[in-house]
């Protein structure tokens, strides 16, 4: 079955009801909306037919709220080999039909009965197989995987034309199948973890209830583990998981082995020994000890999830100005992974909607030591976290909060934790983007908030940024708190730059009720501003020109000096 993350693909706003519904199924998934159709959805799109046919070829898979034959004429020219595609379903845009219609090796069945149960209809199921004896032979559920595609492929066609087959081995959901079961018969599923060939007539299909225990220490780790699983008599596609101390968590070398096995990496405490780490691991397990690894053996496949504890993560992700469509691919994918929320209240909401098992931690703007400490605890228990910044968190935001907070820290788990700063769309370039291009040039970022730093710093770097003819974005520029200092910061650049130099107010970029304004260094006042205004004061070389639709154009050109002859 595939386990890349489904796209979902709406043409107009009556799909985004369904597309949400389906996407509590898929949390990590986006809805990909037609743009100037759909608001809402998580992301745009400019053209159906490119959209589909690029995901498709990026292996992913496509849940398309559409018409089926819209998807089938899309796609045709791309169905070259079966066998070797993503999962493709169409579903009907008020949820009443659930069609599955490529990658039936793929495990679109099995989404497409997940996808018909959250919406409450029943799947147009069609593949043969699974209509005649209930269950996909090809496509084992989880815990257990084909040993060969095209011998099984073989096999069910055997089985369709009439022959009958006996089953070796426990396996409960063949069982339940409607399989043409005869003791006698010539044909036979074998389940079990050995490694061994096939006979003429055999399907065999291998539980995953093995689980190898690893150490950083070990050189070549991939091939330890094989060569330990040959001499245990254990076939690779047994195996469910690897697992290593705690102590090891942060070890490129066995997340990197995991990776190239295709397999969970789960931790537990450090034991005397790799015998003792297995035994803890797999209580029920036969444990072998092997050269440089210790392979536990259970009799049923495993449930990795309760065999200790993964490598806990925090991401400190940007926002960005607010739009939806403003926030990178990868911020959303983390949000839609993430167990745990923490953020200044405003930011955590504007990064909903969240599922029910997703933990919000709202705290105070002033709190951001406290945020970031907390954070690290809930990471270090294996958890995936989420620290939450608007715009990029680098900027006058969490990130360096984190890292500090991680930095006087001396808990061994802290730094352990799998730490990843996701950028944003910072607001100086989101305002910067709608006015033009005022930062194009070399320019510098301040805050003008005298909170965490001596006004007295703010003024002197006022005063060189200005005199060296940078561009200027002022973040924080003023407050109730702090009426005047906005009005001192326009003086001092005012003994550098001419009166007309342009300056651009951007307030609420991003977000509902957003204003741009154009205006000039002279003329600018601090009553035009707010704590939610971003200032933008261009440099010597900034230019402005009318735009066709009314306003200005704002640009630094990237020229110093003699304009460069072309």
């Amino acid at each position: 079955m595939s386990q890349s993350t489904p796209a979902i693909v709406i043409l107009g706003q009556g799909s985004l009801a369904t597309a949400r519904r389906i996407q509590q199924v898929y949390p990590a998934a986006q809805i990909h909306g037609l743009a100037g159709r759909v608001d809402g959805a998580d992301c745009s799109y400019q053209e159906f037919g490119a959209t589909l046919r690029t995901l498709y070829q990026q292996d992913t898979p496509i849940i398309a709220l559409c018409a089926a034959g819209i998807v089938i004429r899309t796609l045709a020219p791309l169905l070259l080999e079966k066998g070797a595609e993503p999962a493709v379903l169409a579903v009907a845009e008020d949820g009443s039909a659930v069609v599955p219609l490529l990658g039936g090796l793929g495990g679109v069945n099995v989404m497409a009965r997940d996808i018909a149960a959250a919406l409450q209809v029943a799947p147009a199921i069609t593949t043969s197989g699974e209509l005649r004896f209930g269950t996909c032979l090809l496509n084992p559920p989880s815990g257990y995987a084909l040993a060969d595609l095209e011998s099984g492929k073989r096999f069910v066609s055997d089985l369709l034309a009439g022959h009958s087959v006996r089953i070796e081995g426990a396996a409960p959901w063949l069982d339940q199948a409607q399989l043409p079961q005869d003791p006698q018969a010539q044909r036979s599923i074998h389940v079990g973890s050995a490694e061994r060939e096939a006979s003429a007539n055999e399907l065999l299909i291998y539980p995953r209830s093995v689980a190898v225990a690893v150490s950083a220490e070990v050189a070549n780790l991939p091939n330890a583990v094989r060569t330990a699983l040959q001499q245990a008599n254990v076939a690779v596609p047994a195996l469910a998981c690897l697992v290593a101390a705690d102590t090891d968590m942060a070890s490129a070398n066995v997340h990197q082995a995991a990776l190239e096995l295709g397999v969970p990496l789960r931790f537990v405490a450090a034991q005397s020994d790799l015998q003792a780490l297995a035994r803890v691991a797999v209580p029920e397990a036969n444990v072998i000890g092997i050269e440089n690894v210790a392979v536990a053996i259970a009799e049923q496949p495993l449930d990795v999830s309760r065999i200790g504890r993964p490598r806990g993560r925090l991401a400190v992700i940007g926002l960005g100005p607010g739009a939806a469509e403003l926030m990178v691919p990868a911020v959303k994918a983390e949000l839609a992974r993430a167990t745990d929320v923490l953020g200044y209240e405003t930011y955590v909401r504007m990064a909903g909607p969240f599922r029910d098992d997703q933990v919000q931690h709202c705290t105070d703007n002033r709190e951001e030591m406290q945020r970031a400490r907390h954070a690290f605890r809930l990471a270090a228990e294996g958890r995936s976290v989420i620290v939450v910044s608007s715009g990029d968190p680098g900027v006058f935001a969490m990130a360096a909060a984190v890292l500090e907070a991680l930095h006087e820290s001396d808990d061994p788990a802290w730094h352990r934790v799998d730490l990843e700063i996701l950028p944003g769309v910072s607001a100086s370039l989101a305002t910067a983007a709608q006015a033009g291009a005022p930062l194009g040039h070399d320019f510098c970022v301040m805050s003008l908030s005298d909170n965490l730093k001596p006004w007295s710093i703010i003024e002197k770097r006022l005063d060189l940024a200005a005199e060296a003819d940078l561009a200027l974005a002022f973040y924080n520029p003023i407050s109730r708190a702090r009426p005047w200092q906005l009005g001192r910061a326009l003086e001092i650049v005012a003994q550098h730059r001419r009166p007309e130099t342009p300056v651009v107010l951007g307030r609420d970029i991003g977000r509902p009720g957003q204003t741009l304004r154009t205006t000039t260094l002279g003329a600018l006042t601090p009553e035009q501003v707010d704590m939610r205004t971003m200032v933008l004061i261009g440099s010597s070389t900034t230019c402005t020109f009318a735009r066709a639709g009314g306003g200005e154009w704002v640009y630094t050109p990237r020229w110093y000096g003699e304009k460069p002859v072309s």
